[in-house]
């Protein structure tokens, strides 16, 4: 935050803010402890990233332009800070290995596939594009 301060990059320091406050909103939610771990600040990150790209859809429907390249330059801002998301072969493959690790077969499994991989690959893949490699899978 210092160098984005002393570079007077407004959008980045609005971000990293943004990033500071819901963070340490967490923390002081959490009465277990005065840390928070790599994954739920990982989860805060992809929630960050989510909204603010929901919010350009907005804005582009919209019409305001200056708003969209505002939400989009912190959108960048966060993804720096985020693991590489996996691209859709790779997460075919993940997705592919877990279930045979779990021995899936049929739809019934489709809840515990899920949940192990969306534990498994938080911030790396979406839920959506998680749900429908498994759902094609075992459909």
């Amino acid at each position: 935050m210092k160098e984005a301060m002393k570079a007077k990059d407004k959008v980045r320091l609005a971000a990293l803010r943004d990033i500071k406050s819901k963070i340490m909103l967490a923390v002081t939610e959490s009465a277990d402890s005065d840390t928070l771990d790599d994954a739920g600040v990982t989860q805060i990150l992809s929630k960050q990233l989510k909204q603010r790209e929901d919010t350009v859809v907005i804005y582009k429907e919209q019409g305001r332009d200056d708003l969209v390249a505002e939400e989009e330059a912190q959108a960048e801002v966060i993804r720096a800070y985020l693991p590489k998301p996996m691209t859709e072969a790779e997460l075919t493959e993940a997705v592919t290995s877990l279930m045979s690790e779990l021995g899936a077969t049929s739809m019934a499994d489709m809840g515990r596939v899920m949940g192990a991989a969306s534990a498994k690959f938080a911030g790396r893949a979406d839920g959506k594009a998680i749900s429908a490699i498994v759902r094609s899978k075992l459909g």
